[in-house]
């Protein structure tokens, strides 16, 4: 099996050295696997996207020395194969319509169950809102005014996933996935998602945006299949989503990637970076006279 992995970034700012360093890392993996190193363009976000963003991210790539391998992929041009995804989730009663902002989510969220938890890989996790209102429009169509959601617990019931015995505690998991590097607590090697965490920890999540057409989680599942990642090498930022991604490709029946989750890199009080902190963009250290080795000491390769 060709090692192949992916930088996926998405041009809707200056990448930062927590980019660098994931885009370094990424590249030299493949590299020195003998493998494909390929670039994906995280578009979905047309409202944000700017042509001059992308533009500095190839500069940015190239001044560093990363290469890629074939063309580079636009998820704006694959709207389609996302809503055919979809098509197929929503024809098997797995997604509902939502129709809640994100203060209605809150106001239903603000007295939450002792021993809950509040937030998820998505953000607040979903109350249930909308979850059991019956469809109204043509079954068979997708809702255009509306958010798509992924009931949790009806996909657990009915897809038919198989049910893989781990320990008498807790004795099915729906999701798993192979981790090479570390989450945020350590958790490496093989990574087992129960029932009750996807279903209580994660919730009934965002799979069709109304201004996107698609979501993050859906679009890089489909995107890492059809590019034939091996390899996901990406921050411990994302490693609980990994679950969710991990519980889609079965419910797709796509294969599920190895997946390598590295540390973040931080500014001097501990958080992470973010595209704000232009203090910190690869464009700032190379117009100031840095070179790309310098780079690599900064974040630690």
């Amino acid at each position: 099996m060709t090692f192949r992995t992916r930088f996926a970034p998405s041009p809707t700012g200056p990448l930062h050295l927590g980019h660098a360093y994931s885009a370094l890392l990424a590249h030299d993996m493949a590299r020195a696997a003998g493998g494909d190193f390929l670039l994906r363009l995280e578009d979905i976000d047309q409202s944000r996207a700017r042509p001059e963003w992308e533009d500095l991210i190839f500069e940015d790539l190239s001044w560093l020395g990363v290469s890629w391998d074939g063309p580079v992929l636009r998820q704006s041009e694959r709207l389609d194969l996302y809503t055919d995804a979809l098509t197929r989730l929503w024809n098997k009663g797995l997604l509902f319509a939502c129709t809640c902002n994100r203060r209605d989510i809150q106001e239903a969220s603000a007295a939450p169950q002792e021993g809950v938890p509040t937030h998820g890989p998505d953000g607040l996790i979903y109350p249930g809102t909308c979850r059991d209102l019956p469809r109204t429009e043509n079954t068979s169509l997708l809702p255009e005014t509306a958010a798509l959601r992924l009931n949790m617990a009806r996909a657990l019931e009915e897809s038919g996933l198989l049910k893989t015995a781990t320990n008498a505690a807790d004795p099915y998991v729906f999701a798993m996935f192979e981790e090479t590097g570390q989450g945020p607590n350590d958790e490496t090697r093989l990574i087992h998602t129960s029932e009750t965490h996807l279903v209580t920890g994660i919730g009934d999540v965002v799979l069709g945006r109304r201004d996107m057409g698609t979501s993050y989680h859906l679009s890089v599942v489909i995107d890492d299949a059809d590019q034939g990642i091996t390899h996901v090498v990406r921050g411990q930022d994302l490693f609980e989503a990994t679950n969710i991604h991990a519980l889609l490709q079965r419910l797709l029946g796509l294969p599920t990637p190895i997946y390598h989750h590295h540390k973040l890199i931080r500014d001097d009080t501990g958080k992470r970076l973010a595209k704000r902190d232009d203090a910190r963009a690869i464009k700032t250290y190379r117009d100031a006279g840095h070179t790309p080795e310098d780079v690599r000491k900064m974040v630690g390769l």
